[in-house]
C-alpha cells in the first residue's frame, strides 16, 4: 500500500501550531507554543518536517532543554537549537 500524501502546507502548519500549545504541560506550551506561534509562518518545508519530529519528544525533555535544567543533545537539531536560544533570551 503507497503512503498518503503529505498533507498541504497550510494544514501542517496548522496541526504542528495546535500540537506545539498543546503538549500537554502549561511550561512546554508556553516555550514550544510560543516559539512556533512567532516562527510558524516562515518555516520551510524542510523546517516543518523537523517541527514535526521536535513535537514527537517527550515534554519533560523538552522543558529540561529548553530550561536550561539539562544541556541540549550534541545531535540536536537547528531548529530545537533555535527554540532554545529563544528560550534563554
Amino acid at each position: 500500500m503507497a503512503d498518503p500524501p503529505d498533507p498541504p502546507r497550510d494544514a501542517r502548519r496548522r496541526r504542528a501550531l495546535f500540537r506545539a500549545t498543546h503538549r500537554g504541560t502549561h511550561e512546554t506550551d508556553l516555550l514550544v507554543g510560543g516559539f512556533v506561534a512567532r516562527h510558524i509562518h516562515r518555516l520551510p518545508d524542510d523546517a516543518l518536517a523537523e517541527l514535526e519530529a521536535i513535537l514527537d519528544l517527550p515534554d519533560p525533555d523538552l522543558a529540561d532543554w529548553l530550561t536550561g535544567r539539562r544541556p541540549l543533545p550534541e545531535d540536536a537539531p537547528a531548529l530545537l537549537r533555535a527554540m532554545h536560544a529563544a528560550a534563554r533570551s
